[in-house]
C-alpha cells in the first residue's frame, strides 16, 4: 500500500472545495435541503389538525344545540362554513370536497340528552383522509352531557356516532394509492425530462439542432410528447397494481381521471424542462428535481394533513401542482366526483401547466440563442 502524501491530499481537498464553491446548485443543496426540511417539518408539518372545513346540520335548533356547535367551533378543530337542516345535502358537499366533516344534530337532541339515549350526535367524515378520521374519533369522545351541565343517565356508549364515508374500513391503501400516482409521476417525470435535455446539451446535440429549422416550441413539445406516453403508462400501471393487490377502486369516471393525469403530467414535464435550462449537468438536474420534489411531497396533503399547516404553508402548497392532483385523484377514485365538480383544482393545475410550459419554451429559446 502506497504511503499517503499529506501535501497532495491537502491539494486534492482544496480542489474539491473550490469546485463546490463554483457549483452553485450543489452549494444550494448543501444548505437548502437541511434548511428546507427543518422549516417544513418544524413549521409547516403539523399532525394536530385545525380548521377542518365542516358543515353544520342542526335540526334541533335549540339553545343547547347552538351552545354545543359554538363550543366545537371555538375549539378550532372545525370551521363550520356551511349550515343547513337537510342531512341529504351532506353527500353532495363531501363528494365535491367542499367540506371534510359534517356534524348532524338530530331534531330530538334535547330528548336524547335528557334520557341518556346515545348517540346524541352524528359526525360524518370524508374517509379519503385518514387524519380526518382520526380527528373525528377524538372529537367523538367529547363529553356532551358534562358540557351541557345536565343530569341525565350516564351513557354507556360514545355520545357521538362517527360515520366514515368512502372508506369505512379505514384501509390505508385507499388513502395512499391515489396520492401515490402523483408522487411517482412528479419524481420520475421531472427528473427524466430535466436529465434528457441536459444530456442533449452535454453530448453536443443541441448545437446540431440549432442548425435545423426547429423552433424552440417544436423542440420543447417534441421532447415532452414521448414522456406524456410514459406518464400515462405509469398511471395505468399504478391503477392496475393498486386494484389487483390492494383492491383500490376507481369509483368515478376513468376519462376524468386520465384527463386530470394528462394535465398533471404536462405540468411535471414543463417543470422538468424548465429545470434543465437552469442547470449545467445531469447530476445537477437530479439535484434540482429532488429539491423541487420535497416541498410538493410534504405540502400536498399526501403525507401530512393540509389543514394542519399554517396559512403561509397552505398558500405555498396551492401553487404546487401535486396539491391539486392529490385532491383530484382522491375525489374521482374514492368519492365518485366528476371533474366538473372539482373544476377549481383542475383549473389551478392547468394554469400551472400552461405557465410552466410557456416559461420553459422561452428558456429553451434563450439557451439555444
Amino acid at each position: 500500500m502506497s504511503r499517503i502524501n499529506l501535501r497532495r491530499l491537502f491539494a486534492v481537498m482544496l480542489k474539491e472545495i473550490y469546485q463546490l464553491r463554483r457549483d452553485r446548485l450543489t452549494y444550494a443543496m448543501i444548505v437548502g435541503i437541511p434548511a428546507m426540511q427543518l422549516l417544513l417539518f418544524g413549521y409547516a408539518i403539523n399532525l394536530d389538525v385545525r380548521h377542518l372545513p365542516a358543515a353544520l346540520i342542526d335540526q334541533a335548533q335549540s339553545a343547547h344545540s347552538r351552545q354545543l356547535s359554538d363550543e366545537l367551533q371555538q375549539s378550532q378543530v372545525f370551521d363550520f362554513r356551511i349550515a343547513g337542516h337537510d342531512p341529504a345535502a351532506v353527500n353532495d358537499l363531501l363528494r365535491r370536497g367542499q367540506v371534510k366533516v359534517a356534524l348532524v344534530i338530530p331534531s330530538d337532541f334535547e330528548r336524547r340528552v335528557a334520557m341518556g339515549t346515545t348517540p346524541y350526535l352524528q359526525l360524518i367524515v370524508d374517509g379519503t383522509d385518514q387524519v380526518v378520521q382520526q380527528t373525528a374519533r377524538q372529537v367523538a369522545r367529547f363529553p356532551v352531557v358534562d358540557y351541557l351541565r345536565g343530569d341525565p343517565v350516564t351513557p354507556s356508549a360514545s355520545p357521538i356516532e362517527v360515520v366514515s364515508y368512502y372508506n369505512p374500513q379505514r384501509q390505508a391503501p385507499l388513502n395512499t394509492v391515489p396520492g401515490l400516482i402523483g408522487a411517482i409521476l412528479t419524481l420520475t417525470l421531472v427528473m427524466f425530462t430535466a436529465i434528457a435535455l441536459v444530456r442533449e446539451r452535454e453530448r453536443g446535440n443541441l448545437e446540431f439542432l440549432i442548425t435545423t429549422p426547429l423552433s424552440s416550441a417544436e423542440l420543447t413539445v417534441g421532447k415532452v410528447l414521448p414522456f406524456i406516453a410514459i406518464g400515462l403508462a405509469q398511471t395505468t400501471l399504478i391503477l392496475l397494481l393498486g386494484h389487483w393487490i390492494f383492491d383500490v377502486p376507481v369509483r368515478g369516471g376513468l376519462f376524468d381521471l386520465y384527463l386530470a393525469s394528462l394535465v398533471f403530467i404536462i405540468a411535471s414535464l414543463a417543470l422538468g424542462i424548465l429545470l434543465s435550462t437552469l442547470v449545467a449537468s445531469q447530476f445537477q438536474a437530479m439535484q434540482a428535481a429532488i429539491l423541487t420534489f420535497l416541498p410538493q411531497l410534504l405540502l400536498s396533503g399526501f403525507m401530512f394533513p393540509f389543514e394542519g399547516m399554517p396559512r403561509p404553508a397552505q398558500w405555498l402548497a396551492e401553487l404546487l401542482p401535486l396539491t391539486h392532483f392529490v385532491r383530484l385523484a382522491r375525489g374521482i377514485m374514492l368519492r365518485d366526483a366528476a371533474l366538473g365538480e372539482l373544476w377549481v383544482d383542475f383549473a389551478a393545475m392547468a394554469l400551472f401547466a400552461g405557465v410552466a410550459m410557456v416559461v420553459a419554451t422561452w428558456r429553451v429559446r434563450m439557451r439555444l440563442d
